[in-house]
Order: structure tokens, then sequence, then C-alpha cells
């Protein structure tokens, strides 16, 4: 993610905590230094939302444990103002595995707020209204706190944890892709529900509004990236790779790249050497760019985009669209498993023209 830093790697898994984070840090630090807290409270209270945040963390790895057992990893986790977000590489198929995943994190939150409980004998009451950066004990606070996350996150709202336990129980008696576009209707609902309570009753709150903004955008994505997945199932990449492309050697000029882009429909071009083997991109963006600041006579092995993503031609479309997701090119490079060499490209637009022609044949057939 954008704007993000490393903070550990633990267990195969890097941590990393986004920008806006420290200004959440410096908010929360102003406002009890204003409020006559003095310098000592506004350090307190930045203690206290570093530990909050170290109980986001484990409950992230608790998700990142659960769905390790079932041979999936999570490449990192990234901290945010609005919570934790673990990049898990996909999600379970199974509905008894998903929802496993799904709540693994809030039982770790059961967990802390249980031993803070049992172990310091604290008594106190949760309400919605509860202030934790008010007047109360240090682990009075930090175990409402966990106690919010239960209760928060089991909002069944998709892709929230709730809503992932709803779409798991959804998929034990239905289709997935229905599974899936139904919680995610019930997350956008809930979403659209609290935001509008909200303006009714003149009582907008920033975080909240955005953490409904999030999870309407998330459901949307998800639903439509799933259903993207289901339409790609059986499918190779060689049924949807493009075959007929041109390409450059990595001595061409800038100027070689201007004329394949307006000879044809083609907007990136393969840098290969000369066995045919992929060096890297030119993408339109990185060529137009590099136009105007460098001229034509520039060669485009300083200016192509590295590609070290790559797939074959009998691979999985399905596995193959989720490489491509995630690379830093707009095209995924097919190479020849015998030799290496370049031999198809994997985008996005040719993707969706093969679904159409499928779709079109499956409505002739049927």
């Amino acid at each position: 993610m954008k704007w993000s830093f490393r903070l550990f790697t633990l267990a195969g898994t890097e941590v990393r905590v986004h920008a806006t984070f420290l200004l959440l840090l410096m908010f929360v630090a102003s406002q009890s230094y204003l409020s006559g807290q003095g310098a000592s409270g506004a350090v307190g209270s930045m203690v206290f939302i570093i530990t909050m945040f170290a109980c986001v963390v484990l409950h992230e790895f608790g998700h990142v444990l659960a769905a390790r057992g079932y041979g999936i990893r999570t490449p990192d986790i990234t901290l945010l103002p609005i919570g934790g977000v673990a990049r898990l590489e996909r999600m379970p198929r199974k509905p008894s595995e998903e929802f496993v995943v799904a709540i693994s994190g809030p039982l770790v939150n059961v967990i802390i707020a249980s031993v803070i409980y049992l172990g310091v004998g604290i008594n106190a009451v949760f309400h919605p209204g509860y202030n934790f950066l008010g007047a109360g004990g240090f682990f009075e606070k930090l175990m409402m706190w966990n106690i919010l996350m239960v209760v928060f996150n089991l909002i069944p709202a998709f892709p929230m944890d709730g809503g992932r336990v709803l779409r798991a129980i959804f998929a034990s008696f239905m289709e997935y892709t229905v599974a899936t576009r139904r919680a995610a209707t019930i997350g956008q609902g809930i979403a659209m529900m609290v935001t509008l309570y909200m303006l009714l009753n003149h009582t907008l709150q920033p975080m909240i509004l955005l953490i409904c903004f999030f999870i309407f955008m998330a459901a949307g994505q998800e639903a439509a990236s799933v259903m993207q997945q289901e339409a790609t199932r059986n499918l190779r990449v060689r049924d949807a790779m493009l075959t007929d492309f041109r390409s450059l050697p990595p001595d061409a000029a800038l100027r070689d790249g201007v004329e394949l882009l307006l000879a044809g429909t083609q907007q990136d071009f393969p840098v290969l050497d000369t066995h045919g083997g992929m060096q890297g991109m030119l993408t339109r963006h990185d060529l137009i760019s590099a136009l105007a600041e460098k001229g034509p006579g520039q060669t485009v092995v300083e200016v192509m985009r590295p590609c070290p993503s790559s797939t074959e031609p009998a691979s999985e479309l399905t596995q193959a669209l989720e490489v491509l997701n995630a690379s830093n090119c707009p095209a995924l490079p097919v190479l020849d498993p015998a030799d290496g060499r370049l031999i198809g490209l994997l985008t996005n637009e040719n993707i969706g023209e093969a679904l159409m022609v499928r779709a079109a044949l499956m409505k002739l057939r049927a």
C-alpha cells in the first residue's frame, strides 16, 4: 500500500503502518494536551493508542495464523487510522474455512479482554459512548477497547469479519457468487443506513463516516472481483492471452515506441532481448512522460518498467488474474516454459473480451 512503511516482519508477514496513522497520533496528543492534561497526558494518550493498535495487530495475526492452517499466506498487514488490513493471498473457498479465518480475529480480542478481566479483576460496564481517552484506568480502557473490537468486527457488514462470517453461512447453502453478492448488499445497506442516520440526526462523525465509505466501496469491489474470478474459472491463460503483439529491443529509442503506438491499437510494448527474453515493459504512460522530459532519442531500456511477475499458457486464468492485478505492469508476460521466450501478453482488456466471447457462446448453446 502506498504511503506505508515497514515496522517489522513476523513469521513471514510484514507489518506496515500507513503515514496517516502518525496524523492520528498527533491529533490524539494535541487533544489531550489542549484539554488540560499537559505533556504527560499527551504522552499517555499516545502510548494508549499504540497499545490499542498492538491489539489490532494481534487481531490480524489471528486471521493470519488461521489462514496459514489452510495453506494461505499473508504477505503483509497494514495499520490505518481506521484499523488493520491483512492482505491474504486469497480467501478460502470452503464456507467452513472462511468462517474459521473470519472469526479468529475477534476471538483474539475475546482472549485479551478475558485475560485482563480475570488477571486484573476489572469490573466495568461496556457501552457505545465509552470515552477511551478520558478518565479511567489503563487496563480498564484496554479491556473495553477489545470488547469494542469484538462487537464492531462482528457487525454483518461485508467485507468486515462479521460480513465474511455471514457470507460463509450463506455459501453453505447457496452458490458462492450469490452468497458474496447478498453479503455485499447487506454490508452496503448497513453502511448507507448508518450514514443516513447520522445525517438525519445531525451527528456526523468523520471516522464513522470514513468507515462507512470504506465498507460501501470495498464490498462492491470484492463482489465484482469474486464474480470475475468465477467467470474465469476453468479457463487457462492461453484462452485469453494476446499473441499478436509488437515489441522493442533494449537499444530502441522512444521515437520507435511512438511509431508503434501511432501505428496500431497496442498501448504497452514488451522490451525483449535477442533471444526473445522479457526485459521489461514500455507503457504508454511512461513513454509519454519520458518523451516530454527526455526527448525522442532516449533509449527505452532507461524508461521501461520491470515486470518480474509472469505466467505460462497452461496456468489457471483465475490465478494469473490475481498476479496481474497485484503487478505494477499493465500486462502480464506469458512465457514459454521450455525456453523462457515471451509468447503472449495477458491484459485485463483481453480477459474481458475472452469472457464476452465465452458468455456469447454459452448463450448460443442455451
